[in-house]
């Protein structure tokens, strides 16, 4: 290490030396599917046993309501599980944001349930990466620096969800109260590449649900007299697919409905999910979509109801972003480790956070990869590694606040 302070080393040797893997051996030992409401709860009540080293108050919040449309067409509400949310020194002069998530995409009945060590200093297992072992690195970090001659300048919110890998439906407001007032945030998905590469700028991310209501009639006697619901959300779908631009990814990822082979449907759902690069973007999809929709409701004489929106804005790399980046990247040179970051196709509540013109680096997670996979992996060596530089970039924007 170089350019530390002796201070500064202090503290990053501490964060380096929290006992991170047998945390996150444990932590991915619990299933936390997003569905899964019970491994959520228990999952929860082992975090809030962890981060209860911080000071401050921490409580588990309600997750607020949320609706989605059934395969019947229907309206219904879905649970979620609750989020841990933590309120350290809300008076300090430095007010930081930390984020992250303990659901994982394994459900309760996933074949993915056990770690295993691989060679070369790995961990496989489900979550180990996404993200139960940045969480591991946040809580070190913070534990390091409450250790610190100026913790008390530091203020500073933790906000744990449990809904990240569904699109955080039921914290997205959370997330936004807990942005308000901010300096900056850090978020522990894990590194955008196994050498550790931070994402820079995201697109957006909107899920919507395209409810198709046509009329039924018999496929034999009387097709003329029915409309056919999957025929126009197959129209639908050809529609926006066609619609796509450079700045804008268009996915029609299902169509459900349909019946009896002698029956003209009279139902059918579209689930598509787009993906604009800028604002910009964002606004020319709400365009496409309303077009798409009242050009194939003439042609095919359906009524069609939408649900859904833009949960993900996009996430431009902003100058106080990139000044966030090269601060961290500054701390990580003095740590012996060479932070890059590049734009990303992916999405997280970074976006959110950012959406709420707060700076935010949301990859400072471990090194690993092939996450959301049965060969999901954490590199063992990078727990200590991105624990020290969060403790160090966290003094150091303390620093440049004082």
């Amino acid at each position: 290490m170089a350019e530390l302070s002796s201070s500064e080393r202090a503290v990053v040797e501490r964060a380096g030396a929290e006992p991170m893997l047998d945390q996150v051996l444990s932590w991915a030992a619990v299933n936390s599917g997003s569905r899964n409401l019970a491994g959520l709860e228990r999952m929860a009540d082992l975090l809030v046993d962890a981060f209860a080293a911080l000071p401050g108050l921490i409580r588990l919040e309600r997750p607020a309501t949320v609706k989605s449309v059934d395969s019947a067409g229907r309206t219904v509400e879905i649970e979620h599980g609750r989020h841990l949310h933590l309120t350290v020194r809300p008076t300090a002069p430095l007010q930081l944001l930390f984020t992250g998530h303990m659901d994982t995409v394994y459900g309760a009945d996933h074949a993915f349930q056990e770690t295993r060590r691989l060679e070369g200093g790995v961990l496989g297992g489900p979550g180990v990466a996404d993200m139960k072992g940045g969480l591991a690195v946040m809580l070190a970090a913070l534990k390091a620096v409450e250790e610190s001659k100026i913790a008390d300048r530091i203020g500073y919110e933790v906000l744990i969800n449990s809904d990240e890998e569904v699109g955080s439906p039921a914290s997205a407001a959370l997330l936004a109260q807990a942005a308000e007032g901010k300096s900056a945030a850090l978020t522990y998905e894990p590194a955008a590449l196994p050498d550790g590469t931070l994402a820079g700028a995201r697109p957006g991310s909107g899920n919507f649900d395209f409810v198709v209501k046509g009329r039924s009639a018999h496929a034999g006697r009387n097709p003329e007299e029915g409309r056919n619901a999957i025929v126009a959300a197959a129209e639908l779908a050809l529609r926006l697919s066609m619609s796509k631009t450079p700045g804008l990814s268009i996915n029609p990822a299902r169509i459900e409905g349909g019946g009896p082979n002698n029956v003209v449907p009279d139902l059918a759902i579209l689930r598509v999910n787009l993906r604009p690069r800028t604002t910009d973007d964002q606004e020319i999809a709400a365009r496409l979509i309303a077009k798409a929709l009242d050009e194939t409701a003439s042609e095919h004489e359906v009524y069609i109801e939408a649900h859904g929106g833009f949960g993900r804005p996009p996430k431009p790399l902003t100058e106080e972003a990139e000044a966030l980046f090269k601060l961290v990247k500054a701390a990580g040179a003095d740590l012996g480790q060479d932070i890059a970051w590049q734009p990303s196709g992916g999405v997280c509540d970074g976006n959110n956070i950012a959406a709420c013109g707060v700076p935010v680096v949301d990859t400072m997670g471990v090194r690993g990869g092939k996450i959301h996979s049965m060969e999901e992996y954490l590199i063992v060596d990078s727990l200590a590694e991105r624990a020290a530089l969060s403790a160090l970039a966290v003094l150091r924007l303390a620093a440049e606040a004082a």
